[in-house]
């Protein structure tokens, strides 16, 4: 697969009306943005369905649609365990391609890795799927270095998706290389670290009692948040140096990782879409990358991105 650029992250379109998810895709589209990034447990399907709505009328081979499978979700759209057992994944993509509204899906992947469940055994029950025609490629998402190479050994990997941000470039230890020896491509999301380099986010905000609403990741626990703001606003000083936001700067950032890497921006409004993009005008040279990386020393950072869930027979094993 050959693609450069940014890719449209899908996930809150479950909380957007249909025009509204529409008009995103469709300006992705007309933007250039052709890989799309969902999951068949965001919102319950209800993200799958506004994709599948939204491409109506565009030709096949203008999209390339990015599927993840596996969580399993409540009522209140919580996790509590996780299903990619080989005999049910046709169940699940069956069911993805009803709300797509497509005859095949482009990239199939778990969502996480069951520790219960040999990843061979997993890759090897959707190159099956490829072998019948109803995926192209199989990706993999959250994995460690040894799993890659356990499953291309099993099926060639197209891609693998990582939360890669200044907040969090754990990926660099060593998937981001060996993603690269075997010729695997990196989908990257959390570019924003979870809404703290969003712009939003300032010291006096924080001084006056104001914390972020969810706390999925614990960077933005009140605890953490105190400290980790000190880094977003030198970071906002860089910024505006360079008289561009926040957003555009740290995502001029992720694009200059490499061309292998396709960071994704995940939103359901146009006009923060349109904002993102104008970060493909902003030339960072290597003085720049190396200052704004060193803005956030990753052994000063307060709190983990992402809590690293684990998963053995469908059951969370670790939090």
């Amino acid at each position: 697969m050959e693609y450069k650029g940014f890719g449209l992250g899908c996930m809150s379109l479950s909380t957007a009306d249909q025009a509204e998810s529409s008009a995103v895709i469709h300006t992705a589209l007309d933007e250039g943005i052709s890989f799309l990034n969902t999951g068949d447990f965001y919102g319950s399907g209800e993200s799958e369905m506004a994709v599948g709505e939204a491409l109506k009328g565009y030709s096949r081979e203008k999209y390339y649609i990015s599927v993840k499978f596996g969580a399993l979700t409540m009522p209140n759209g919580g996790l509590y365990g996780l299903d990619v057992h080989p005999d049910r994944i046709k169940n699940y993509l069956t069911h993805s391609l009803k709300r797509l509204k497509l005859d095949y899906i482009d990239l199939y992947q778990p969502c996480r890795i069951d520790l219960g469940i040999p990843v061979e055994e997993t890759i090897g029950a959707i190159s099956d799927l490829v072998k019948e025609g109803y995926v192209r490629h199989i990706g993999l998402s959250q994995v460690d270095s040894e799993t890659i190479k356990r499953a291309q050994a099993v099926h060639k990997i197209e891609l693998v998706e990582m939360e890669y941000s200044l907040f969090n470039r754990s990926i660099e230890k060593d998937v981001l290389s060996t993603a690269r020896k075997l010729d695997i491509g990196v989908v990257s999301f959390g570019t924003l670290a979870h809404g703290l380099l969003s712009g939003s986010w300032t010291k006096e905000r924080i001084k006056h009692g104001e914390t972020p609403l969810h706390m999925m990741s614990p960077l933005l626990s009140k605890e953490n948040i105190e400290k980790n703001i000190e880094f977003v606003e030198n970071l906002n000083q860089i910024a505006n140096e360079k008289n561009v936001s926040l957003s555009q700067l740290v995502h001029a950032w992720i694009l200059s990782k490499g061309n292998d890497i396709i960071p994704l921006i995940g939103t359901n409004k146009v006009k923060h879409l349109k904002n993102s993009l104008e970060s493909k005008n902003l030339f960072l040279n290597e003085e720049d990358i190396q200052r704004i990386e060193n803005t956030v020393p990753q052994d000063k950072i307060s709190g983990e991105s992402l809590r690293r869930m684990q998963f053995k027979n469908g059951i969370i094993v670790r939090q």
